[in-house]
């Protein structure tokens, strides 16, 4: 039975939240304020983590930044604001998904079941090698490593499965929605500016390894080996 930590302080919602996880047939454990959530991971480890931004004493930022800095555990975020602000920081600190309040009960429910899939899965893909390598890139699958002239590369669970979308059809130019269909899904609820913010941090962190994320404009992106590396 899949185990849901929800964290926010209005009851109202943690109520709502268990109601109709337990109805899926989920465990739900709750928490009020950041610091409380913190302490109960210290305890167990949830399958995910339903995480408000708003709350009384530590925001949800930092509580998923410090989640984030020891574990991959998936993160859906909840904001009060329709801004992309919160929206954006929210992914560059590693969420996997994000949802605006108010919010319809069953959309939360099967966003929860599409993260949950996914990182099952990563890439919902077929048979495929287990070591890639391309120009001073090497993609380690089954210990889902990747290294630059064999130094290890960190690298966030989506920006990981996006590298390998991208490795995977080098040279071949993907569409945002088809990035969003590969990575995070078919039912990702999601805008395409997920795929744009996490382009430019992977783009950033592979600015040594020979392979370049190039854009096509009002089209998508696509793999390409510089020259020099090939």
């Amino acid at each position: 039975m899949p185990i849901i930590l929800a964290v926010d302080d209005e009851l109202n919602i943690l109520e709502l939240v268990k109601l109709y996880l337990r109805r899926e047939g989920y465990q739900v454990e709750t928490a009020s304020r950041g610091n409380d959530a913190i302490t109960k991971l210290r305890s167990f480890t949830p399958d995910l983590i339903v995480l408000d931004v708003m709350l009384p004493d530590i925001d949800g930022f930092e509580v998923c930044r410090q989640i984030r800095s020891n574990s991959r555990i998936p993160i859906l975020m909840l904001t009060a604001r329709r801004e992309d602000v919160d929206k954006v920081v929210g992914l560059e600190l590693g969420a996997d998904d994000y949802l605006t309040k108010p919010f319809n009960p069953r959309e939360l429910v099967a966003r929860i079941k599409a993260i949950l899939r996914r990182s099952q899965s990563p890439l919902q893909s077929g048979a495929c090698p287990d070591i890639f390598e391309i120009a001073r890139l090497r993609i380690d699958l089954p210990r889902h490593e990747v290294f630059i002239d064999g130094n290890p590369l960190k690298l966030r669970t989506k920006e990981f499965a996006l590298l390998l979308a991208l490795t995977q059809n080098q040279g071949i130019l993907l569409s945002r929605e088809k990035i969003l269909e590969m990575v995070w899904g078919f039912d990702y609820f999601g805008e395409t500016r997920t795929v744009d913010v996490h382009i430019n941090h992977l783009r950033e962190k592979l600015v040594q390894s020979g392979v370049n994320i190039e854009t096509i404009r009002g089209t998508g992106y696509k793999l390409t080996v510089n020259e020099g590396n090939k």
